[in-house]
């Protein structure tokens, strides 16, 4: 069994708008965690695709910056590797 990435987590929608920081971020003085007065940084937004994106930062007038999706490549890999013959690396048991 393997576990990651899912197109059905996302459900299809690969594209998303966020608000850049616009204020720092202060430690709590009491419990030490991280805080600050900006909301917009909790917004998401998202979209089917990238015309759909830029068209509503576009129609609300918010400066955005298109930054492309890293592809993955996923190496598949079963428990029996761990036990076999031709295993690089040493044995940590």
């Amino acid at each position: 069994m393997q576990s990651g990435r899912k197109k059905a987590v996302s459900r299809g929608n690969a594209w998303v708008l966020e608000y850049p920081r616009s204020a720092a971020v202060q430690p709590d003085a009491l419990m030490g965690w991280q805080s600050s007065a900006d909301t917009k940084r909790q917004v998401r937004m998202y979209f089917p695709d990238r015309e759909a994106a830029t068209a509503y930062a576009e129609a609300h007038h918010i400066a955005y910056d298109v930054a492309e999706p890293n592809t993955r490549r996923v190496r598949p890999r079963a428990y029996a590797d761990n036990f076999a013959y031709t295993r690089r690396g040493g044995w940590t048991h």
